[in-house]
C-alpha cells in the first residue's frame, strides 16, 4: 500500500563480482555466453564449476532470466539476462524484456538484495545513461512489488560514472 517504503536504488564503484548482494546480473546471449566486460569478469571468479552451471540444452530465447547458483562469486545467485542473440543485437525492448524476466525470478527466489552491471550498455549498444534508466524503471515497477528490504545496487567502474547516473536513479534527487 501507500505506506510501502520504496525500493532503495544505489550506484557504487565497486567490482561486481565481489558484490554484497543475494544476486547478481549478469548479461548473456541465448547460450548464456558473456556478452559484456563484466560477464566475462563475473565468469572467470566465480570458477571452472560455474561453466557447468549454466550450460543450457536448447537456446534461450532474447528478454528469458535464468537463476543458476553463483559459484565462487560472493553473491550465492546468478541472474543471467538474455539481451541478445546471434542474429539480434541488443536494443532497449530486449533489454527491457529481459531486466523485467529477472525482476520476475528474483522475487519468485526471494532475492531482494540484487547487484547488477549496468546491462546493455556498450559499445554499439545502449548508452549508459539509458542503460541506468531501464534498471531503474524496471526495478521500480516489478521487483520491489513483491520483496521487503528490496535494494539494487548499480554497479559501475569508475567515479565520474556514478556522478553521471545518481541523478538518473537517484530516490533523493
Amino acid at each position: 500500500g501507500p505506506g510501502a517504503p520504496a525500493p532503495v536504488i544505489r550506484i557504487v564503484v565497486d567490482d561486481l563480482a565481489f558484490a554484497a548482494a543475494d544476486a547478481v546480473l549478469r548479461p548473456a546471449d541465448e547460450h548464456l555466453e558473456p556478452v559484456s566486460p563484466e560477464s566475462v569478469q563475473l565468469d572467470r571468479v566465480a570458477g571452472a564449476g560455474f561453466a557447468a552451471l549454466r550450460r543450457v540444452q536448447d537456446p534461450l530465447d532474447i528478454g528469458a532470466a535464468v537463476v543458476t547458483a553463483g559459484g565462487d562469486l560472493s553473491a550465492p545467485f546468478v541472474l543471467h539476462l538474455v539481451i541478445r542473440t546471434e542474429d539480434r543485437p541488443t536494443t532497449a525492448d530486449a533489454v527491457r524484456r529481459a531486466l523485467a524476466s529477472a525482476w520476475q525470478r528474483a522475487a519468485d527466489w526471494g532475492l531482494a538484495r540484487v547487484a547488477a552491471p549496468l546491462v546493455g550498455a556498450g559499445p554499439g549498444q545502449l548508452d549508459p545513461e539509458d542503460a541506468a534508466r531501464l534498471l531503474a524503471e524496471t526495478w521500480r515497477a516489478s521487483a520491489a512489488a513483491g520483496l521487503a528490504d528490496a535494494s539494487l545496487t548499480v554497479v559501475v567502474q569508475r567515479d565520474a560514472e556514478r556522478e553521471a547516473l545518481e541523478p538518473l536513479v537517484g530516490g533523493a534527487g
